[in-house]
């Protein structure tokens, strides 16, 4: 048997016969529809509204609480870690060079101290190519040990140009860190 074509009365018939009126379509019956249906979708309406309202007050409440973990975060004042025996990794690893016997060790120290040095100033806001000339910015009256700083700057470019052709000795070696860790001191990078 071929299925009833759709018809916009036989649409209406089922449509009322699914809410239970009459297969008599009069104008009461449809309004009698009409009114079932706006009362379901008031209905409806008042649901998502509720379910809503339950969303946005669980969204504002999630909101204020990372609101108030952000402020907790950015408002705590961050330390530096403790230092093992009062000096940076990076110093200690200077000092163990310097302590090494061969002029190698002495020079790689020499150079290191001279990066830390550039790294120093460049936190300090003084900017430009290299150590050289970071620190014709430096003023003397930043600075106590400018001259120190220039001194051992001087010696770690002797190195870089000559490289191991520069012969270099222990008490320079030590001199030369030791102006490099007044300075640091003073800068307070060690």
């Amino acid at each position: 048997m071929e299925p009833a074509p759709l018809t916009l009365s036989s649409f209406f018939a089922n449509l009322f016969a699914f809410f239970g009126l009459s297969g008599d379509a009069t104008v009461s019956s449809v309004g009698h529809l009409a009114t079932t249906l706006w009362l379901w979708i008031i209905v409806l309406g008042y649901l998502a509204s509720a379910a809503g309202l339950v969303v946005l007050v669980w969204a504002l409440m999630r909101l204020f609480d990372l609101r108030k973990r952000e402020e907790e975060f950015y408002t705590t004042p961050l330390t530096a870690p403790e230092r093992a025996h009062g000096g940076s990794p990076r110093w200690q690893h200077i000092e163990a060079l310097v302590a090494g016997r061969s002029p190698s060790e002495w020079r790689e120290a020499i150079i290191e101290a001279d990066i830390m040095l550039d790294d120093s100033l460049a936190r300090r806001g003084y900017t430009g190519a290299g150590v050289g000339e970071k620190l014709m910015q430096v003023e003397r009256t930043d600075l106590a040990t400018l001259n120190d700083a220039w001194e051992a700057h001087k010696v770690r470019n002797q190195i870089a140009h000559e490289g191991s052709a520069f012969d270099i000795s222990e008490t320079l070696a030590s001199r030369t860190i030791a102006r490099y860790q007044a300075v640091f001191r003073e800068l307070g990078a060690i």
